[in-house]
Parts: C-alpha cells; structure tokens; sequence
C-alpha cells in the first residue's frame, strides 16, 4: 500500500466520505472543512502537484477543473458561485503532496485570501 494518504484512499484503506467517483476522478468530503461546503478532488492517478504535471495530463486536468464544476452542481453552488484552489509547493500551503483541487461553497469568499 502507498505511503500516499490520498492514494490509499482511492486503494480504499482509508475510509471517506467520497461524493463522486469515475475512472480518473475522486471528490469527497474534506475533514477539516474550511466553508459549509468544502470538497477535494483528486485525480486517481498519483501526481504531486501542478508542477509536476506535463504535456501528457492536458485531459486529466481538464477532467478534474469537470469534475469540480460537477460537484459544485451537485451541492447546489452553481447558482451561488463557489471557489475552486490548488496549492504548490510548501510555500503555497500545500500540505498532501497528490495533487488536490479544493471546491469552497456555501458562504461568501473573501479576497485576497491567505
């Protein structure tokens, strides 16, 4: 089993609240939500953040920024709008290192933020 915290969740040996799921996608529920709704989207692919991505993942980011306007419909924030976040990097708050993208919703959302 990986070392990952997200890969063993999409392995299944951690357990989550998962919303939506495909065949390159996992949204679920974060544990430590930071707005009414608050969802990550992963893809199941391990990739450590954008910077890593290259040439060869143009189709799998498309499908996961989908994927986040999905969820958001499915937790009724389209109307409303909603916050879609990527960190990179140590410096940019990112903290799993398996490229996340975080759905923010359900309360309105200062700018700048951090």
């Amino acid at each position: 089993m990986s070392s990952c915290i997200f890969c063993r969740l999409v392995e299944g040996g951690i357990p989550a609240k998962i919303v939506y799921q495909d065949e390159q996608a996992l949204a679920f529920e974060d544990r430590n939500a930071q707005a009414p709704v608050h969802l990550l989207v992963i893809p199941k692919r391990h990739v450590a953040s954008v910077q890593d991505c290259q040439e060869r993942d143009q189709a799998l980011l498309g499908h996961l920024l989908l994927t986040c306007s999905k969820v958001a419909r499915m937790k009724n924030l389209a109307e409303s709008g909603y916050r879609v976040v990527t960190n990179t990097g140590t410096d940019g708050g990112q903290t799993v290192f398996h490229l996340h993208f975080h759905v923010l919703g359900g309360r309105h959302m200062a700018w700048p933020p951090g």
